[in-house]
């Protein structure tokens, strides 16, 4: 996630702004981050070859991939931290559909943007609270039980990414030193991360590293690694706009 296009400005301040279920008698948040999908505004390291729509049509699917997989996942309340606003109508009707709570993204950058989640669920009283990105597309049930499983034993669980970030962070209590002076969206994020968790004598557990979906060559090795044997499941949304931008732009021979 922090390797990703920087996040468009937000509120940034007054309440939060929500719908949806209210939250449930759960142990932990699982705070999805997410923009709209304006063409131009998202996916642009796609672009070219692909077209500000092509990429956008993209990133909605994803998006809309990981509000419909997260269902699954029991002990955790879901809540999609949106930008610009939630009143948009894509964050509306993902609201309405796969029963998620929205709140706005508050901050400056995206480090303060995930410390402000973070801490506003530990505040309500959550024992965990977990933010992930949507770059990483078909994240299964697992995933979140597994991130769950090491927050019993850890001070901090991360998903690394390939490409030197992290698409998932959960933490048990508020640590804003986690977020401060990171060069988001370098290659450096993932390990400073670690050299801060270290310095603060926190423990990190660790997740499988994944792929995300930053440039079209990442797109075309995941669909490459996605046809082995242990492929993940992709929605057929999704799946089918795979197979049209590879036909469109090129493909993985």
């Amino acid at each position: 996630m922090p390797r990703s296009d920087k996040p468009s400005p937000s509120r940034r301040h007054g309440h939060k702004k929500r719908s949806g279920p209210p939250p449930g008698p759960t142990e932990g948040a699982l705070i999805i981050f997410a923009k709209a999908p304006i063409p131009g505004q998202v996916k642009t390291r796609l672009c070219p070859p692909l077209t500000p729509d092509e990429a956008a049509s993209l990133h909605g699917s994803m998006v809309m991939d990981m509000a419909e997989q997260s269902r699954g996942v029991r002990n955790l309340d879901r809540f999609l931290a949106c930008t610009p606003s939630s009143d948009h109508g894509f964050f509306q009707a993902l609201a309405a559909r796969y029963g998620v709570t929205l709140c706005e993204q508050v901050g400056d950058d995206l480090g303060q943007r995930m410390e402000h989640a973070l801490a506003n669920a530990l505040r309500k009283g959550y024992r965990y609270a977990i933010v992930i990105g949507t770059d990483i597309p078909a994240l299964s049930p697992p995933t979140y039980k597994n991130a769950l499983s090491l927050l019993q034993t850890h001070d901090i669980v991360l998903g690394p990414t390939h490409d030197g970030g992290y698409y998932l962070i959960g933490v048990k209590q508020p640590t804003p030193e986690l977020f401060a002076d990171i060069p988001w969206s370098t290659d450096q994020v993932y390990a400073l991360t670690q050299a801060k968790a270290q310095s603060l004598g926190q423990t990190v557990g660790l997740l499988e590293a994944e792929r995300d979906i930053d440039t079209f060559a990442d797109l075309q090795a995941f669909v490459a690694d996605s046809q082995g044997h242990d492929k993940k499941k992709l929605s057929t949304r999704t799946t089918n706009v795979f197979q049209t931008l590879l036909q469109r732009h090129g493909s993985t021979d």
